[in-house]
């Protein structure tokens, strides 16, 4: 394997950063987790776009500009030999002191992985997620805005950790307000008769990549495309649910906190969008090779 580190292809062995990186130490940086298909990869500008917004908001400047860092990452997945793969790109503050204050990081560090991913088995996607709620509330937007994909995850891998206490696949995730946010690293979907319908993003959900595409191809089914809140009861009465991201993909839910969805099993619609959804992702994209 070869990482991109600061202008340099090292081996996995070789790939380190400074104990006094504030990535390592604090969590402050962004992220963005990037798949590829058949030698391209998916939606690459937009997961691009969404680094820089995240950093502009942390104030990070970012020290190469977006097409550049294009650059990175399509020579990341080359010199990996990969043609399906997940990359994972990483902007830190970089090297300081033990303080705080970012001031201390005079030079930002940049990494790039590409490698293999599996979030759920094959099993999962033809028999469906089992979720429960978690007592673990979404970051409030006024303490830190879950739109920035920052290095501090601490929210979501205690949420993980509590589904998988519980047995689970995954966990909801609710707002401070009891609405339903999304869950430990997806966005969340249900569907009502034509009616395909996913949090806002003011009640504290990412604007997912896949799930602004879902959206698309929704309307492109004749659906009735809709953001909007909606509580725990209306998951437990939705004919058909399901998740979204780049690295799960489209993954269908069968049951909530002990309730089943529909008829307990992937329904039609969300199938139909799977494959929509697979189709895209082996035409479009950035060429690797």
């Amino acid at each position: 394997m070869k990482i991109y580190i600061d202008g340099r292809f090292v081996s996995r062995k070789e790939a380190k950063v400074s104990v006094f990186d504030h990535g390592f130490l604090y969590g402050d940086g962004v992220f963005e987790g990037i798949r590829a298909y058949g030698g391209r990869i998916f939606k690459l500008k937009e997961h691009i776009d969404r680094l820089y917004q995240s950093a502009k908001a942390i104030l990070l400047t970012i020290p190469l500009s977006p097409k550049e860092m294009e650059g990175v990452t399509i020579e990341t997945v080359r010199r990996n030999k990969l043609r399906d793969a997940y990359i994972r790109l990483i902007v830190s503050r970089g090297e300081g002191d033990l303080g705080l204050d970012p001031r201390k990081c005079p030079k930002p560090s940049i990494i790039c992985i590409a490698g293999k991913i599996e979030l759920h088995p094959e099993e999962v996607y033809k028999k469906g997620l089992s979720l429960v709620t978690l007592a673990t509330i979404r970051n409030i937007p006024q303490a830190l805005n879950p739109q920035i994909k920052s290095l501090n995850y601490l929210n979501n891998i205690l949420a993980k950790i509590e589904a998988t206490t519980a047995g689970v696949n995954d966990g909801v995730m609710l707002n401070e307000k009891g609405y339903v946010a999304e869950c430990t690293g997806e966005n969340i979907f249900i569907i009502e008769g034509k009616e395909l319908s996913t949090p806002p993003c003011y009640v504290g959900t990412l604007k997912g990549i896949t799930r602004d595409l879902v959206l698309e191809l929704g309307e492109n089914l004749g659906l009735k495309v809709k953001e909007k809140v909606f509580t725990r009861y209306d998951l437990y009465n939705a004919s058909e649910c399901f998740l979204t991201g780049t690295a799960a993909q489209i993954a269908p839910v069968v049951k909530i906190d002990g309730r089943k969805i529909g008829k307990g099993v992937p329904g039609p619609i969300t199938k139909e969008l799977m494959k929509g959804f697979r189709d895209l992702t082996h035409r479009e994209g950035v060429e690797v090779y």
